[in-house]
């Protein structure tokens, strides 16, 4: 059973680190939750103690003969601390112990992650974005706060990500057994999703892409200390933590999203799964059924082919671009076959291409793929979490930037 330290400084958003708390234990974790004394201000150790089971302190001086401070850092497979207000991140940056959770924090040496909570102006401050550059240059990651409402009337940067997605970040740093920051000072742009062309207010042609994979790939870049912008098309999932999302419908939206975000980006990858064709017409008003029972024409166009566009017309040089192949395979050749055609036609770097016979791959938490590149053999990535089919695709990607 893995042991994570659930450390909880005093913010107003400490009341949502009992649903992270809440999908730790239900997922099997033996969750240590160290609270700070200001934390207890908002949340009372005996709802700690009740959600996980464990008696809970945030002092050195408790069962002093058991030497807490030391044990409960030394034996974790994880220390995630949400939230992790400004005061909380200065001292850990500066190696203080003057409570249970900072001296927890000296002695772990499993990976270590911050969810930061607080306001813009906080977040902005020069001695914030010092510490916080300080903890990542010291390996722990650094979540990037979500924008929205924050404490009384104000909005902005500063507030905790979503626990569904902050439990994610922990799930794929467990998994891994290692916190990395390869992807720090770049820039990488991700599509999600699937594009929708409407017929009619209420009907349009789409596809069957979740968004999931995408959003995979969103998540891991930014664990790994990426800047990262993901345009998403009709996707019902929380944001990632730390990502920027920018929301479209259609293909010409997406193309003009991404194209746009990848002038300085050094990285893109086009995971989403644009319409091919768009009606040349839309009707103002639902289209009704007619008495004679024929079905209405729809005269299609072809929408413009964003990869090809991308990985031709590249903005500078060194600049890295993905694409999917979501192939069946047919008479005119096998799965593996029309994707190496896609892939000299395309002219991006890399191609993920996934087998989705019967619908496989859609909707699903899982994935199988093979990294096609047009200058060294193909990657095949054995059947696992759509977290590991990212991380394997950034490893690829990664490999490929100038020393």
């Amino acid at each position: 059973m893995t042991r994570v330290v659930l450390g909880v400084s005093g913010g107003i958003a400490a009341y949502k680190a009992c649903e992270l708390l809440r999908r730790l234990t239900e997922s099997g974790h033996d969750v240590t939750v160290v609270p700070t004394r200001a934390a207890l201000e908002f949340v009372g150790a005996a709802t700690w103690s009740a959600l996980s089971g464990k008696p809970v302190t945030t002092d050195v001086w408790d069962d002093v003969h058991e030497v807490p401070h030391v044990r409960i850092g030394q034996a974790a497979d994880l220390v995630v601390v949400a939230p992790a207000t400004a005061d909380l991140l200065a001292r850990a940056a500066h190696g203080l112990a003057d409570d249970l959770l900072t001296n927890t924090l000296l002695t772990a040496r499993c990976p270590v992650v911050f969810a930061p909570a607080m306001h813009t102006e906080m977040w902005e401050h020069p001695a914030t974005r010092a510490n916080v550059a300080t903890l990542r240059e010291r390996g722990a990651v650094v979540l990037e706060p979500a924008e929205g409402r924050l404490t009384g009337a104000d909005t902005g940067k500063g507030r905790l990500p979503e626990p569904a997605e902050i439990f994610e970040v922990c799930t794929d740093l467990l998994a891994r057994g290692t916190a990395t920051a390869d992807l720090a000072g770049r820039h990488v742009v991700v599509s999600a999703g699937g594009t929708r062309e409407p017929l009619d207010p209420v009907r349009f042609l789409g596809n069957r892409s979740s968004g999931l994979q995408g959003y995979a790939l969103a998540r891991t870049a930014a664990a790994r200390g990426a800047q990262v912008t993901l345009v998403a098309a009709n996707v019902a999932l929380a944001d990632p933590a730390g990502v920027k999302v920018v929301r479209v419908e259609t293909t010409a939206e997406l193309r003009d999203q991404v194209l746009g975000a990848a002038v300085d980006a050094d990285a893109v990858v086009m995971a989403a799964a644009p319409a091919d064709f768009r009606p040349t017409g839309r009707s103002d008003t639902k289209i009704k059924k007619a008495a004679d029972g024929s079905a209405p024409a729809i005269e299609l166009a072809q929408n413009p082919d964003i990869l090809a566009e991308l990985s031709h017309d590249r903005p500078h040089a060194g600049q890295v671009v993905v694409g999917f192949a979501a192939e069946t395979g047919d008479d005119t050749g096998s799965v593996l076959d029309l994707a190496r055609a896609k892939l000299a036609r395309k002219g991006c770097d890399l191609l993920v291409v996934n087998d989705v016979s019967g619908g496989a791959v859609f909707g699903s938490p899982d994935n199988q793929a093979m990294i096609l590149s047009a200058d060294a053999d193909a990657v095949d990535v054995p059947f696992g979490s759509k977290a590991a089919l990212a991380h394997a695709i950034w490893d690829q990607v990664a490999a490929r930037w100038p020393g």
